[in-house]
């Protein structure tokens, strides 16, 4: 079993979390409203926001805004934001599958986002504990696996839309930096023929544009034999063919699931081990609390942390 690192003397003492959901915004042209879960702590101000965007999976929940609550939680017990939208792909919302971009609606996620950072002032007045406490100049976005994806075309990558053929750009200018987990990888010969065919706008992915500073996650064991012929090495693509600047942690005999992200005690973790969940609550913290404050040690101190333990979880490199 992998040991967690030691962050206790970086974060402090964690604080109570406000949890709201579900807060609805309007959503004109959507299937459906768009519903959220905010998180954050219950004191403190100029509190950095972050976006965590849901995968795919085979429970009905924790592909929406009550899912990831491990990371959520902890996020915001020291001092961010978190706001988890329930995309229109959840299996939450039963859709149509003749639903216009279905079943996976990319496109429509990563709109969900800005839809999101537009409407900051509404989430503020559905959650009036939160009035005047946001910092809106330090934004960033997190997700694991499709969501992966989805913070990957915020962040900058693009991709051609399969249906038209011109190239898409969803990136946006007031996200800093992001945390991308389990994410899919590039596209082409990568891709094994059923992903090719039945989601062909991973084949075109393209992540020479994603400049935004990020973090990529990626583990060992994560094979994704479902989409990738590239083997583990596939989800460390965002960080190799990226610019800079970025870091990679790859954790040692992680799966999918990194140790059990998605949620508490879930079946569908192929890999569950608490350790490795504390390592990525503390190392992504860290990362997110530096990207948003270029002074502070966190990110550096954590990733000490992680070198100096006997077992390392995993490692970090860094461009």
């Amino acid at each position: 079993m992998s040991e967690s690192i030691d962050t206790a003397s970086l974060l402090g003492p964690p604080a109570p979390v406000l949890s709201v959901g579900p807060v609805v915004l309007p959503a004109p042209g959507r299937a459906v409203d768009l519903e959220m879960r905010v998180s954050a702590p219950m004191t403190g101000s100029d509190l950095p926001v972050v976006l965590l965007s849901h995968g795919q999976g085979y429970s009905n929940h924790l592909s929406s805004m009550n899912g990831y609550a491990p990371l959520a939680d902890f996020w915001a017990a020291h001092g961010f934001v978190v706001i988890r939208p329930t995309h229109l792909s959840s299996r939450t919302l039963s859709l149509d599958p003749a639903t216009p971009g279905a079943p996976l609606f990319w496109r429509s996620r990563a709109e969900d986002m800005t839809r999101v950072l537009d409407g900051l002032d509404l989430v503020e007045a559905a959650v009036p504990q939160l009035r005047g406490r946001l910092d809106r100049g330090r934004v960033a976005v997190a997700g694991h696996s499709m969501g992966g994806h989805t913070a990957s075309l915020l962040l900058g990558a693009r991709l051609t839309d399969p249906e038209d053929g011109t190239e898409v750009d969803l990136s946006d200018p007031r996200i800093g930096a992001g945390v991308l987990l389990a994410a899919p990888g590039r596209g082409g010969d990568a891709l094994n023929r059923s992903a090719a065919k039945s989601m062909p706008f991973f084949l075109s992915t393209d992540f020479s544009g994603m400049r935004t500073p990020a973090l990529v996650v990626a583990g060992d064991k994560d094979t994704s034999t479902h989409l990738t012929v590239s083997g583990p090495d596939w989800h460390a693509d965002p960080y190799v063919l990226s610019p800079g600047p970025k870091s990679l942690l790859t954790l040692f005999d992680a799966e999918h699931g990194l140790g059990g992200i998605s949620g508490y005690d879930v079946a569908e973790t192929t890999d569950e081990n608490p350790g490795r969940v504390s390592a990525v609550q503390g190392l992504t913290w860290a990362y997110l609390r530096t990207a948003f404050s270029p002074g502070d040690p966190a990110w550096q101190e954590a990733r000490n942390a992680l070198a100096a333990g006997p077992r390392p979880v995993g490692r970090v490199e860094s461009k």
